[in-house]
């Protein structure tokens, strides 16, 4: 298993697949081990995935210091990665929780991003409002379903506060384009793959500041892929949309009937539109990253 050291000692694993320029995956949870993502669909079959275990997840070691589980202080680990495969600008591709990370990486070294792919990403980061309006309405595309009733009666809860102990597993079905048996497998393997105490410090108090992100972001050279779910009750289309347009250059893709893992709902459909992004030139008249 290949591994390197960040800047503080601690020792990161990685996972890697796949041949060519790499483009570092960051995986959501948050602090969830990368096995969830699979090989993105066939990803590998395009570029050469490189898949980081944040520190405390997956192969990756337990730090001496829980604070640097903080998302604003793992940008350090990104770097040390990027300096340690020796490329000088890299893709970065990262889901859900991860994209916070990645954005804020793209803040901190704009000049180190040749091309940046959020898929499904979470909003934390660039303080962004989902409503509850908007996540009842993308959950109401979803009234053809058997199990509909239970679960959009228990989201009702949620959204109104009201959720009690154990009824967040009943609103699964909702991040998922098919609520299949891959899916239920995905979704049961949470627990085991995510640190739980690394999760609560991860966005924790001072992890953010959305205006200084959003003004760092506005000024990205890189081109940005904002790929959405149309049914992701987590990332609806209207969040993502707003998203998007925080960048220069940035395109956003709505993949039809896709949840939260749309590598999982459609992979032909998800790793075509991914891998035509990943294959753009990276800065407006340079060469690909990573080389």
């Amino acid at each position: 298993m290949p591994a390197f050291s960040a800047h503080d000692g601690t020792r990161l694993a990685y996972h890697v697949s796949g041949d060519g320029p790499p483009v570092i995956c960051l995986p959501g949870g948050p602090v969830r081990a990368s096995a969830y993502l699979g090989d993105l669909g066939g990803l590998s079959a395009h570029r050469r995935a490189v898949m980081l275990d944040l520190r405390g997840s997956g192969r990756s070691a337990i730090p001496r210091d829980p604070a640097t589980y903080r998302c604003d202080r793992l940008v350090d680990d990104v770097e040390a990665l990027r300096e340690h495969l020796g490329a000088d600008r890299v893709d970065l591709l990262a889901h859900c929780a991860g994209a916070n990370l990645a954005v804020l990486y793209a803040g901190r070294h704009p000049q180190r991003v040749g091309r940046l792919a959020l898929i499904t990403p979470s909003v934390a980061a660039v303080g962004i409002t989902i409503t509850a309006e908007v996540r009842l309405a993308t959950a109401r595309s979803r009234r053809n379903e058997p199990w509909f009733p239970a679960a959009y009666a228990t989201l009702e809860d949620v959204v109104a506060g009201r959720a009690a102990d154990g009824q967040w597993e009943a609103i699964a079905p909702f991040l998922h384009g098919r609520w299949d048996e891959s899916a239920r497998a995905l979704d049961a393997a949470d627990a085991e793959q995510k640190n739980s105490e690394a999760a609560a410090v991860y966005g924790s108090d001072g992890a953010y500041d959305p205006d200084a992100t959003r003004s760092a972001l506005a000024r990205l050279p890189a081109p940005v892929l904002v790929l959405a779910g149309e049914v992701d009750l987590n990332s609806p289309p209207p969040a993502m949309a707003e998203y998007a347009g925080l960048f220069k250059h940035a395109e956003l893709v709505v993949q039809p009937g896709a949840g939260h893992y749309p590598w999982l709902d459609d992979p032909g459909r998800f790793t075509a539109v991914t891998a035509a992004f990943l294959r753009r030139p990276g800065w407006f008249g340079s060469g690909p990253a990573g080389q």
